[in-house]
């Protein structure tokens, strides 16, 4: 599917466009190689709701970013390296259906498909690039994993010491190691998390603990790597920080995903 549209016009006028979207707000993305495999709308779990993102799986990237006008413009672009992406499927759980869990090395977030089939499909197109990507390059999957976000609505109560209520005053924090919501004096302290940044980063006092404990030991293989089950509506959340005021100026109608190399899409 993918060899197909390497060189072809298509290809290049389609990732010319995405550009185009981006304006300059966006990273260029045409490559030599680089293939356009799909692209659609996905419910991304923020930190303080659920908001449609425009994704687009490239061969070797997975980029998305805010809808400002539908398929038109969007703002906010963000570029994530398919060898470093893991994929987790959910199960339904009330509201929130047709989700799966995407790992990375510096974030990770749950989104949501509009039906079953459009979950499967982006499921199936994500991994058979991300496993084209790593026979090509020769490369092993990446093992340790930004923590996923508990979302603000989840946590009234700061969740290391079940005291602290969170008010508009007394703001909520994230632990960067296992993404707990906790109130400011249980996550006064930060820690390097490597793979996410080389400065130290606001981590909750358990995790400061035990990553100074794992240090302490020279065993640095779990520092950053939060492998717990997502069960619940997550996100890594700071990607959306002041996007309250994103306007989308068009209906938000669901349209069906498009993945290129499909007869029925590349005609």
């Amino acid at each position: 599917m993918v060899d197909k549209l390497v060189n072809s016009e298509a290809n290049a006028r389609r990732i010319q466009m995405v550009e185009n979207c981006f304006g300059t707000s966006g990273q260029p993305l045409f490559l030599p190689g680089r293939v356009l495999v799909g692209e659609g709308v996905l419910t991304k779990m923020c930190r303080k709701r659920p908001k449609a993102r425009q994704f687009f799986l490239f061969n070797d990237i997975l980029v998305y970013g805010n809808i400002v006008i539908g398929k038109k413009k969007y703002n906010k672009q963000h570029l994530i390296p398919l060898e470093e992406v893991q994929l987790q499927a959910l199960e339904d759980s009330g509201q929130y259906r047709n989700g799966w869990l995407i790992r990375t090395a510096t974030k990770s977030f749950v989104v949501y498909a509009a039906t079953q089939t459009e979950k499967q499909e982006w499921m199936a197109h994500i991994n058979k690039c991300i496993e084209d990507l790593l026979r090509k390059s020769g490369k092993k999957p990446v093992e340790t994993h930004a923590a996923v976000w508990v979302p603000d609505s989840e946590a009234t109560i700061c969740m290391h010491c079940k005291k602290t209520q969170f008010t508009m005053l007394i703001r909520r924090h994230h632990c960067r190691n296992c993404g707990a919501v906790v109130c400011g004096p249980c996550s006064s302290k930060k820690f390097i998390l490597p793979g996410q940044s080389n400065k130290p980063l606001r981590v909750c006092l358990d995790c400061y603990d035990n990553l100074t404990s794992l240090k302490r030991d020279g065993n640095k293989s779990q520092i950053g790597n939060n492998n717990k089950p997502a069960n619940s509506p997550e996100s890594s959340g700071e990607d959306d920080s002041g996007d309250e005021e994103e306007t989308v100026k068009e209906s938000d109608t669901h349209d069906e995903p498009k993945f290129y190399g499909d007869d029925k899409n590349d005609k």
